[in-house]
């Protein structure tokens, strides 16, 4: 550090101390960092520290002294490491589930299988077969297979698929409705996440809305009465993320469908989270109050659509099945080129759905995680128990607990089982979660009851060593304070 300067007008400026940004920059520590992010990235984070400082010097009258002795131990250049630090942690990364959340929308939803896995990693380190028919090498659709292997799951004649379900419904109120009505029951006009409403859906596909019925009972003489030249859609739409209970009516799909081929007018149901019940595969019902698309598919309505990575446990996509007609309708909608699924996540939907159509569908990481026992999950945490508290500072428990289904999908459903309840004396659980989260690899925890729950429901094979070595970390940077 510099010596205090002779004379007493630079004396009493502090801000002489700050080092220059290039000195900083020329510094041999942050060699690796320079290679990795740039001069100009790893120059702007210096700047923001070196500003900091100038405010704290300003906001707390610090005098050369002071401000000396605050530069000293290195504490300027641990805050530039901090920002390293959080610059390294950024973006999508693989991390450890163990919030009890299935389908944790915060952390990708549904994992997929591993040879879906392996089938999507095959394709986006190579090319691939997409839009070329290897018999005639003439050029074909690329989502061909998709449709069969679709019309073979739900009993649909035909299928497409987009990049989500928000997609797919803004896809099908484009083709169908576009300067035209959409009938909509008032109780179906949900909200779900991100602000995903559906009015504001039919507004950006260029449709009007006409919401029939009351919050609780809509009729099918509701949508009778509302039918003019123009509508162009029935829709009816799950309410996956809520439940009107009570004095209630809702229109059956079929009455619907009957009423959309009197008028010659399309309908269409938004099924939301989409249960697939297959063949060797036990059943989803325990998700009550999820329709099962080859049941929504049998109604009768034109278009079904539904999410690819909730309860299907696909990677993210909107699928949408129905008549023949009508699905070529929305493949010839010039909308649909900008939203449908690429090479990648195609691959790993078709996987997906063989593995499903071949009697695998409980190897599906989603589906077994949601099909559990309250058995199985207190083997997990039994077996836990024992990898976990050998761990110096640290109490652990397994207790009765519930996870959740997540997403949307069931929310009033809760699939009882066990947890292990973590203590760090000293450590608040609040900040033992927030550590975790900080660790490698990041670790999404709950807090609950003033304590850490870890719930393995969600924690996929193999991954009980990597949470041992997080929770270790967390440890060892508590225990070392």
């Amino acid at each position: 550090m510099s010596a205090a300067p002779d004379s007493p007008g630079a004396q009493a400026n502090p801000f002489r101390l700050l080092p220059k940004v290039d000195g900083l920059l020329a510094d041999p520590r942050w060699e690796s960092q320079r290679e990795r992010l740039g001069d100009a990235v790893l120059g702007d984070m210096i700047r923001s520290v070196l500003e900091s400082w100038r405010e704290r010097i300003t906001s707390e009258g610090w005098d050369w002294e002071q401000t000396q002795a605050a530069l000293a131990g290195e504490r300027l250049a641990l805050e530039v490491r901090a920002l390293l630090d959080v610059e390294a942690r950024r973006g999508v990364r693989h991390a450890i589930n163990v919030s009890g959340v299935v389908l944790n929308t915060g952390l990708g939803r549904a994992p997929v299988h591993h040879a879906v896995a392996q089938r999507m990693a095959q394709v986006a380190g190579g090319f691939c077969v997409l839009e070329v028919d290897r018999e005639t090498g003439r050029r074909n659709q690329r989502d061909a297979r998709l449709g069969e292997l679709l019309s073979r799951l739900t009993g649909a004649e035909a299928g497409i698929a987009v990049n989500n379900n928000a997609a797919a419904v803004l896809l099908l109120m484009h083709a169908f409705a576009k300067g035209r009505e959409a009938i909509v029951s008032r109780g179906e006009l949900v909200e779900i996440g991100g602000s995903f409403r559906i009015p504001e859906v039919l507004e950006s596909a260029g449709a009007r809305l006409v919401a029939v019925g009351a919050t609780n009972r809509t009729r099918l003489a509701d949508y009778r009465q509302a039918i003019v030249q123009t509508t162009g859609l029935l829709l009816k739409v799950h309410t996956s993320n809520y439940r009107v209970i009570g004095f209630t009516e809702e229109v059956d799909p079929k009455e619907l469908a009957s009423l959309g081929r009197e008028h010659s007018i399309p309908s269409a149901w938004d099924l939301g989270s989409g249960r697939i019940e297959a063949r060797g595969a036990n059943s989803l019902d325990r998700i009550g109050g999820e329709t099962e698309v080859r049941e929504a598919v049998a109604s009768g309505v034109d278009v079904v659509t539904f999410s690819g990575d909730k309860l299907l446990g696909a990677p993210q996509a909107g699928l949408l099945v129905g008549t023949r007609e009508a699905i070529a309708r929305l493949r010839n909608c010039p909308m649909y080129r900008a939203l449908r699924l690429d090479k990648v996540g195609l691959a790993g939907l078709e996987a997906t759905l063989e593995l499903l159509l071949e009697g695998r569908g409980d190897e599906l990481p989603a589906r077994r995680m949601l099909l559990m026992g309250g058995a199985e999950t207190k083997r997990l945490c039994d077996e836990a128990k024992v990898e976990l508290s050998d761990l110096p500072g640290i109490t652990v428990r397994v207790v009765a607990s519930h996870s959740e289904p997540g997403s949307g999908s069931a929310p009033t459903v809760t699939l009882p089982g066990y947890c292990l309840q973590v203590d760090i004396p000293g450590l608040s659980p609040q900040r033992a979660a927030t550590a975790l989260r900080l660790a490698t690899p990041p670790v999404f925890a709950r807090v609950q009851e003033d304590s850490l729950w870890l719930d393995l429901r969600t924690l996929l094979p193999g991954e009980l060593a990597d949470l041992r070595r997080a929770l270790a970390q967390v440890l060892d940077a508590h225990l070392g304070t």
